[in-house]
C-alpha cells in the first residue's frame, strides 16, 4: 500500500463555453477499470445527443491501467490532453469525461487540446481533490488526571485525535502517519512519564483536502 497518493473526492462536474461548443466535464473516483468504463457509458448515455464524449482514466497505485479515447475528435486533440492533466496533478483512480455540444465554430488542434484540458482542470478543481495518507490507529490508555494534558498536547502536535472514549480509563484514538509508529509511541511515553498504555489498531487511509490549483 502507498504511504500517501492524489485522488478527486466520490464525483463532481463543471461546464465551460469555448467559441460557442458547450463543454461539460464530469470526474469520479473509480478504483476499478471496470468501474471507470462503467462511468464513461453513463455519460455516454446521459449525452447521447452531445457531439462528442471523450474520455480519460488512471487507475491503480503505479497508474498502470491508463486510458484516453477521443471519441471522433480529431486525434490526440482531447482524451490525451484529459490524461495528461491527471497525470500532471498526480491523480490515481480518476476518471475524466468531457462531454462536447459543438457551437459552430471549429477550433482547430491547439484549441482542442486547449480546451479538453482545461475543462478537465476546471472538473476537477470543482469536485476538489484530496490526499489520501496511510494513518496508523494509536490507541492510548491514560488515567483521567493525565487527560487535559495529554489531550491537549497531542491537538497541537502533527498526530491526529479522532475520539475520546471515557472508559474505567480514558481512551484515546490518535492516528499517525504510517512509519511514525515507535515516534509517536516514545513521544507519549516521555509525555506521560510511562503511565500511558500504547496499542496499535489498524491502519487505514485519512483524507484531507488539497487546495485546488
Amino acid at each position: 500500500m502507498l504511504e500517501s497518493y492524489y485522488t478527486v473526492k466520490p464525483e463532481g462536474s463543471e461546464e465551460v463555453t469555448i467559441q460557442k461548443s458547450r463543454f461539460i466535464g464530469y470526474v469520479k473516483r473509480c478504483e476499478t477499470e471496470e468501474e471507470a468504463q462503467d462511468f464513461i457509458a453513463q455519460i455516454k448515455k446521459k449525452h447521447h445527443d452531445a457531439t462528442h464524449n471523450c474520455s480519460a482514466y488512471m487507475i491503480g497505485e503505479q497508474g498502470l491501467i491508463q486510458k484516453a479515447n477521443d471519441d471522433g475528435e480529431p486525434s490526440g486533440t482531447a482524451g490525451v490532453p484529459m490524461l495528461e492533466v491527471l497525470k500532471k496533478r498526480g491523480l490515481k483512480d480518476t476518471a475524466v469525461v468531457v462531454t462536447r455540444y459543438f457551437g459552430g465554430i471549429k477550433l482547430g488542434a491547439g484549441g482542442l487540446i486547449r480546451a479538453y484540458g482545461s475543462t478537465t482542470s476546471a472538473a476537477i478543481n470543482t469536485t476538489g481533490v484530496v490526499k489520501r495518507q496511510l494513518m496508523q490507529e494509536m490507541k492510548v490508555k491514560i488515567d483521567y488526571h493525565l487527560l487535559g494534558k495529554v489531550e491537549n498536547e497531542v491537538r497541537n502536535s502533527k498526530y491526529t485525535l479522532e475520539t475520546v472514549n471515557y472508559l474505567d480509563h480514558v481512551e484515546l484514538i490518535v492516528y499517525v502517519e504510517s512509519g511514525l509508529e515507535d515516534e509517536f509511541e516514545k513521544w507519549m511515553t516521555d509525555l506521560t512519564s510511562g503511565q500511558a498504555m500504547i496499542e496499535k489498531g489498524e491502519a487505514s487511509y485519512v483524507e484531507f483536502d488539497v487546495e485546488p490549483e
